[in-house]
């Protein structure tokens, strides 16, 4: 048995949490540079409002409807999750934590009413983090996720589903005359699983319906489509399929890449922002015990503003396997002299860490490098135990320029809200 735990418009609901006068109104948050929505009230989806929407196409609803938009406050919104899925862990004994608002958690051994005990921790949820969320319950992982469809959907759309379904669905409870009946009103692209293209290919062919999908041949949809699809479809008819992931695995590449908040056309600024990425590139790396052989670094203008092309990158190769901050961010600011030329507004470029592997390799060599190159791992280790303690951004490479708001390829972030539960600053202060 495995249940699913989602916030519900998770980026929406943390910034309601300390700002209760946007309960009951049209809420988006926006993406990096303020650029489209990818977070949406209820209120604000009911307006019409698409996931991706440009914001200058809906601006005017600021007035016209009431609509408040919000810059992307991630820093806030990683730690309300911490916290969100360290009270969701007490539903069962293990716990894989799916995206920053979904966490999938194991029943098995379990006893007793597990309906109720959701209702239990979701309230937990609630009083302790603010954030409202639905939960699902199956015997496999695509189940579990049906359930918790069906649950938010149940609350967000009465008359959709039945009102008992609300907030919590546990599939495993429902006669199955019950559990077709809500299969075959929910359209076949809410499966997990199932994207856009499949969908139509699915429909296509008369399977509109989850119903429709959980009765087809497991052979039949193998030899027309997928192994996946096959997957998807026997974790339906119940047979699970999708083990549970307690750790997640480590990444094959790893990027940081942004859009600037304004163009820039000198090579001190662009040098600025790639040894930004590259130290975030590191610590992420650091963070899962792995080592890079190569590095990647890319710049190009904006495809959608008017003026000369420019689109380059580089592979840079490392003397050996690192993790150490300072040899990555000196490759990339090497690759990067390389591929800048002058009279071009660039507006995004990156650091890609690639040719991964764990850092128990090791590689064997004459120790004849200077000591400014050679690997300082413990270094490391201090440098990521004072930022993680003090705030990212406390240590940092010098090429990185100074840490403020105000650089010229900073995000434009015009209406972010305070740091509220990571910044002392921005500590929210309570007055008799």
């Amino acid at each position: 048995m495995f249940a699913l735990i989602d916030a519900s418009n998770f980026y929406v609901s943390c910034e309601r949490v300390f700002r209760p006068s946007l309960n009951g109104g049209p809420v988006i948050v926006l993406s990096s540079n303020d650029g489209c929505a990818i977070a949406r009230s209820n209120e604000a989806k009911a307006l019409g409002i698409k996931m991706g929407a440009p914001w200058f196409q809906i601006k005017h609803l600021e007035h016209a409807a009431g609509l408040v938009a919000l810059s992307a406050n991630f820093a806030l919104y990683g730690d309300m999750s911490n916290r969100m899925m360290s009270v969701a862990a007490g539903l069962g004994p293990t716990q894989e934590i799916y995206s920053i608002d979904e966490s999938f958690i194991g029943l098995e051994g379990m006893c007793g009413d597990l309906t109720r005990r959701s209702h239990a921790i979701r309230a937990r949820i609630l009083q302790w983090t603010g954030i409202p969320c639905g939960v699902g319950i199956g015997a496999t992982k695509t189940l579990a996720k049906m359930g918790n469809h069906i649950a938010k959907s149940a609350e967000r759309k009465p008359g959709s589903y039945p009102e008992s379904l609300a907030i919590v669905c546990n599939l495993a409870t429902l006669a199955p005359s019950d559990q077709d009946a809500l299969f075959a009103a929910t359209d076949v692209s809410d499966v997990w699983g199932v994207g856009r293209r499949i969908g139509q290919q699915l429909n296509a062919v008369g399977v509109k319906t989850v119903l429709d999908l959980a009765r087809l041949s497991p052979s039949v949809v193998r030899s027309s489509w997928s192994v996946m699809l096959e997957r998807t479809v026997r974790e339906l008819q119940g047979e699970p399929c999708i083990s549970l992931e307690e750790a997640p695995a480590a990444k094959q590449q790893i990027a940081c890449t942004r859009s600037f908040g304004h163009p820039i056309t000198d090579l001190p600024a662009l040098t600025e922002a790639v040894s930004e990425f590259a130290s975030r590139a590191a610590q992420k790396l650091r963070r899962q015990s792995g080592l890079a052989g190569q590095l990647l670094v890319f710049a190009h203008t904006s495809p959608f503003r008017p003026g000369p092309r420019f689109s380059r990158s580089i592979v840079v190769p490392l003397r050996r396997p690192t993790a150490d901050t300072r040899l990555l961010v000196h490759a990339a600011v090497m690759g990067i002299n390389q591929i800048y030329q002058p009279g071009f507004q660039l507006s995004k470029a990156g650091v890609m860490l690639l040719d991964l592997m764990p850092d128990t390799v090791c590689q064997g060599e004459l120790n004849f490098e200077p000591e400014d190159a050679k690997d300082k791992t413990r270094l490391m280790i201090a440098f990521d135990a004072i930022n993680d303690r003090f705030g990212r951004g406390t240590i940092h490479i010098g090429s990185a320029g100074v840490q403020d708001a105000n650089r010229s390829w900073g995000m434009r972030q015009e209406r972010l809200t305070p740091q509220y539960t990571t910044k002392w600053s921005d500590l929210p202060v309570v007055r008799a």
